[in-house]
């Protein structure tokens, strides 16, 4: 009997990795991508109702990834390989993304786009720069800032001494909004008019500087009533 169930479950993963190799996630469910995801650290038992156990709970695959490994096994019984699998995704996500905008040339359309795979899974609020040449060619692009939800300063210092390192002439200056909500707050302003100032007196351009949630972004100087926060 033993043997038996364990074809059936074998068939199914076989069909499942066959449907993936032909249409990757198009037109599954969400428990039946984390379900396919499972397989891979659990190799025997049903993940099907693992799966659906966890985003009962959570909602989400990205709040499941996001859970503290602990709770993951503690809660649910995951071994700590699987709870680490489930973590290395948001990671693996952010690799990925950032190995994609390698030496790219960085401007106004594009900054966003860089930007952003450095928030992918943060859920304390985080200070990321990019720096770029004269031409716009991008010279580094890190975090520079991490700290507790709604409690990191922008380090303003660190980043005029990044800039002078890098001989940059154009800064793009990004920080993540963990609460979802995507506007500048009065403080984001006037950081955002004292950083320009700041680096303008070394002779670096703040281009912009955005703001990320989880689903949206905001660039400030995009919006022609804030541009005035950019100084000269």
């Amino acid at each position: 009997m033993d043997g038996k169930k364990k074809n059936v479950h074998e068939g199914h993963r076989q069909r499942m990795k066959k449907y993936f190799v032909q249409n990757g996630f198009k037109g599954l469910e969400e428990h039946q991508i984390l379900e396919m995801i499972l397989f891979y650290a659990v190799p025997r038992k049903d993940t099907n109702l693992m799966a659906h156990r966890l985003l009962d709970r959570y909602g989400s695959i990205a709040k499941v990834c996001d859970a503290p490994i602990d709770t993951l096994k503690n809660d649910f019984g995951l071994s700590e390989s699987t709870a680490v699998l489930l973590k290395m995704i948001p990671e693996m996500a952010r690799v990925y993304s950032e190995s994609k905008h390698t030496a790219e040339i960085i401007d106004l359309d594009n900054a966003a786009d860089i930007l952003r795979s450095k928030f992918i899974g943060a859920n304390v609020e985080k200070v990321a720069l990019a720096l770029g040449t004269a031409n716009g060619r991008l010279i580094m692009c890190d975090i520079v800032c991490e700290g507790s939800i709604n409690a990191t300063e922008m380090p303003i210092r660190k980043i005029v001494d990044l800039a002078l390192r890098h001989n940059a002439k154009y800064a793009y200056v990004a920080h993540n909004h963990p609460s979802e909500l995507c506007l500048p707050s009065r403080p984001d302003l006037e950081t955002t008019r004292m950083l320009s100032e700041t680096l303008y007196s070394i002779g670096v351009v703040l281009a912009d500087h955005i703001i990320f949630t989880d689903t949206d972004s905001f660039s400030i100087h995009s919006h022609t009533k804030f541009k005035k926060y950019f100084g000269k």
